[in-house]
């Protein structure tokens, strides 16, 4: 594990900041817990994966402003 996981702030979401944990990074949202890519940047195909992973761990759509914001 390297350093801190390059996402941007998620707390708007309701999400905890990142915790190390094993050879990734991890943030909950109540009793869901996301697991972060360890790499400093993202494909196209990986950012849509987590966003859908996101929606639905925490049960909920986020309109694109939300996204647009961070």
């Amino acid at each position: 594990m390297h350093g801190r996981p390059h996402v941007p702030p998620m707390s708007p979401f309701g999400f905890n900041s990142p915790e190390p944990g094993g050879g990734h990074f991890y943030m909950r949202y109540g009793s869901y817990t996301l697991t972060l890519p360890g790499n400093k940047e993202y494909s196209v195909p990986q950012v849509k994966m987590l966003l859908k992973e996101i929606e639905v761990g925490i049960k909920k759509k986020l309109p694109l402003d939300m996204w647009d914001k961070l």
